[in-house]
């Protein structure tokens, strides 16, 4: 683990999301993977293990709650972070009781989702 890069999922239907994220976290020193369609990333999520998954909850076709279910059932290990437009304390409850590592609340700072990334990364090294 120590010395690789840390592989990342972000998930939301908005494009520019994906398109803000992709180079801030890459500069980072994360190999990042996007999509937009919900579908697509759960069907990724069968073949490749990601180290954090950082995902919208409201999307088309299968939302952000069944994907981070599937994926903690596949790699409990993997550590989500949401970001959405729509908090709401029963959301960010039940997303906490599924495992969540962080809530983000739309719109976001990049730096936001950089600092709460780094948080995930200290917590992975450190196990």
């Amino acid at each position: 683990m120590n010395g690789n890069k840390l592989r990342i999922m972000v998930l939301d239907d908005e494009p520019i999301v994906c398109k803000r994220l992709k180079p801030a976290l890459e500069k980072q020193g994360y190999e990042v993977d996007t999509f937009v369609e919900s579908s697509e990333a759960l069907e990724q999520i069968k073949h490749v293990t990601y180290d954090i998954i950082i995902t919208d909850l409201k999307m088309r076709g299968v939302d952000g709650m069944h994907l981070l279910t599937e994926a903690k059932r596949r790699s409990p290990d993997t550590e989500v972070i949401v970001i959405t437009g729509f908090a709401t304390m029963e959301t960010a409850k039940e997303s906490f009781h599924k495992g969540v590592f962080d809530f983000i609340a739309k719109p976001f700072k990049l730096s936001e989702i950089q600092e709460v990334v780094s948080r995930v990364e200290t917590k992975i090294r450190s196990r």
